[in-house]
């Protein structure tokens, strides 16, 4: 037996654990935690989804590698009320899904001897990366290359699925949230990012006004469409506003940072500030929610455990936005102390318990790598 089998529940294990509880509350293992009255959500406004809404953080990333086709499609099929994509753009003016324009650690790409000269430094956010980068890539030639897992030290099991996918455009994902929307009699909801878009707009590579004609090719342009954007960069979210009346969702960084945008435009301000309620109001001015972190929301101590939650669930309800925090995962190096389980930082932690917390916070959803875990704590909160 490994040490990981002695010291805690091993993902599969949790996994059928997740299936058996859901038919112990006589809901189907994919079953989809319903709001108030019942309702699932699927249909009209952003404000009908059920709470806690669980969200696909890149798919199911916890299984999968991270945004493809597969990823999404079990995030999808686990139940998941929404499923999340981060774009960033291909040199001839291409969306792709991809968390971070260097595709270093979730591509094959250097395996490809004929893409060694692309291997670069950039400053990326003032950031500096070395690796390869989607900007430098055509579409045709970045679809040559397949995924794979971004931490596999952390989760070896997914592994298996390297290089089964190609980076998916998001077109593909549009066309492939249509099939399965027909299929399944309701739409699939999609959460959509705009990744370093001050950067891309530097390049001549903007990311608002494609996103926008590929919205409004699908159908997906307007108030009560199934899919949410969001953004690190409020101006990004704003610019998205003048072009489309699709939901729009600002998301918020660690209390002393400075999104990127404000740093290129001179802007003092903090997401220390954007949390207080004048901040709040200036973001309900453009958008309809924030995506904080979870630590926004319930602070941790030195020893990082849970604290005391903040204002910010009830200042933000008060100006009528709704809270998507990020990002809950199982393994115990992503769980806060309070919730670890046995000495492996790589098995599975008491995320039950996190997730409970979290949602008795007042959080109107959450991003989950792991949904089908989510979606369970869901179901026990709901029948609380």
């Amino acid at each position: 037996m490994t040490e990981r089998a002695q010291t805690a529940p091993g993902r599969r294990t949790l996994l059928g654990a997740a299936v058996l509880g859901t038919a112990a509350l006589g809901l189907p293992a994919t079953a989809k935690a319903a709001g108030p009255g019942g309702r699932s959500g699927r249909h009209g406004s952003y404000r009908d989804l059920p709470v806690p809404t669980v969200i696909g953080h890149r798919g199911a990333s916890g299984y999968r590698p991270e945004h493809t086709l597969g990823s999404y499609q079990l995030a999808l099929d686990m139940g998941a009320h929404i499923v999340e994509q981060d774009l960033v753009p291909t040199k001839d003016g291409h969306l792709v899904c991809r968390h971070e324009n260097d595709i270093t650690g979730t591509t094959d790409v250097a395996d490809h001897p004929e893409f060694a000269s692309r291997r670069t430094t950039k400053q990326v956010d003032g950031v500096s990366l070395t690796g390869w980068f989607t900007e430098d890539f055509t579409l045709a030639e970045l679809k040559t290359l397949r995924a794979k897992e971004r931490i596999p030290g952390t989760r070896q099991e997914n592994t298996l699925y390297d290089g089964r996918w190609q980076i998916p455009t998001f077109e593909e994902v549009l066309r492939w949230a249509d099939e399965q929307g027909r299929e399944r009699g309701e739409p699939v909801w999609l959460y959509v990012e705009t990744k370093h878009p001050s950067y891309f707009r530097g390049l001549g590579l903007g990311l608002e006004e494609p996103l926008a004609r590929l919205l409004r090719r699908h159908g997906r342009h307007r108030a009560d469409s199934p899919l949410i954007l969001q953004s690190f960069e409020p101006s990004s979210v704003q610019r998205l506003a003048k072009l489309v009346s699709t939901p729009r969702v600002v998301l918020l960084s660690g209390p002393k940072e400075r999104p990127w945008d404000f740093v290129e435009a001179g802007d003092p301000r903090t997401v220390a500030d954007l949390v207080k309620p004048a901040g709040l109001t200036w973001i309900a001015s453009f958008a309809q929610g924030i995506g904080p972190t979870l630590d926004l929301v319930v602070p941790k101590d030195a020893a990082g455990r849970l604290t005391t939650p903040t204002a910010l669930v009830a200042d933000a309800h008060a100006r009528g936005l709704v809270l998507h925090p990020y990002t809950l995962r199982n393994e115990n190096s992503f769980l806060p102390a309070d919730f670890r389980r046995g000495t492996d930082p790589n098995a599975y932690g008491d995320a039950f318990g996190a997730l409970r917390t979290y949602f008795e916070a007042g959080i109107d959803g959450i991003f989950s790598d792991n949904p089908d875990t989510a979606l369970l704590a869901a179901a026990d909160f709901a029948q609380d």
